[in-house]
């Protein structure tokens, strides 16, 4: 949609034959600001280049007030101290939002979605319950730069697989979408180059893992599939749950089960849990199969 101010300036400019006429540039900042109240945040930035009008309605407070959240308060309480917040303005705020924000002793941030400023969320292996965790044969956890916690869960093999957590926050009101995000097999490099260990991957063709999303407004969510692709990370859709009051926290819980003790399983990095707008993709995403 800004595209077309660009056009209409260019046009302007070109019909007065590049003098001093009046064009759309010399609007007074209050209707420019009207104009950009209707763009989303990264068309707002890109008309902030066309002049020097446009680049102030494009920081008025009135432009981004309408980019953030409802409860940008709350989210800004959980990102920074008060001193901290007093000194920004609405552009700020929502830079501010943008960047991955920590909480729960930095197991846990979320960030807004610059295209469109909804909230998004990843909750690190270490914030999760893993059955059997503590047991070093089985479990452990390794260091890796493509994990944005740098840090993934690693299971050799076990009879019983079973990974829970949960979440309190004051979401936007929206609809989310919940993911694992998971990799058979253990990535690392050797001579700057990645590869995949599968030395331990086995089990998991022999029935589906299970999927499991509830709130705490009572919306709940089952499903499964069967893990394959070793040596890619994927980010398994677990389901989705509605947000009608930003005000109100909900509470979601979810896990990820396999606790079929007729076969062992194993070769598997947990690495996190994705909460994003329905609709917001990142990464290879598979959809899990709807158990009614």
């Amino acid at each position: 949609m800004g595209s077309w101010i660009s056009s209409i300036v260019r046009a302007e400019h070109a019909a007065s034959g590049g003098g001093l006429g009046a064009g759309l540039g010399d609007l007074p900042e209050s209707c420019i600001a009207e104009v950009l109240l209707h763009l989303d945040p990264l068309e707002v930035c890109r008309a902030a280049r066309l002049s020097r009008a446009f680049r102030g309605a494009a920081s008025a407070g009135v432009v981004w007030e309408t980019k953030l959240p409802k409860n940008y308060a709350y989210l800004m309480e959980k990102a920074m101290d008060e001193t901290a917040r007093a000194r920004l303005c609405k552009k700020e705020i929502y830079a501010r939002l943008c960047r991955p924000n920590p909480f729960d002793g930095g197991a846990k941030e979320f960030w807004l979605e610059k295209n469109r400023g909804g909230i998004c969320m990843s909750i690190s292996s270490k914030a999760l319950l893993i059955t059997g965790i503590s047991d070093k044969r089985y479990w452990t956890f390794h260091t890796t730069e493509e994990s944005r916690f740098k840090s993934v869960a690693y299971l050799r093999q076990t009879w019983w697989f079973e990974v829970v957590g949960e979440v309190d926050f004051c979401f936007p009101a929206g609809t989310y979408s919940v993911f694992f995000r998971l990799h058979l097999g253990l990535p690392s490099k050797r001579f700057g180059f990645r590869i995949c260990n599968s030395e331990h991957i086995h089990g998991w063709d022999k029935k589906p893992v299970k999927f499991q999303l509830s709130t705490s407004n009572g919306q709940k969510v089952l499903s499964k599939c069967s893990l394959s692709e070793p040596g890619s990370w994927i980010n398994y859709r677990v389901g989705d749950f509605v947000v009608d009051k930003c005000d109100v926290p909900t509470r979601l819980k979810f896990s990820l089960t396999q606790i079929d003790c007729t076969h062992t399983k194993g070769g598997i990095c947990i690495d996190s849990v994705f909460i994003f707008p329905k609709g917001f993709m990142q990464g290879k995403v598979f959809n899990t199969s709807a158990i009614l």
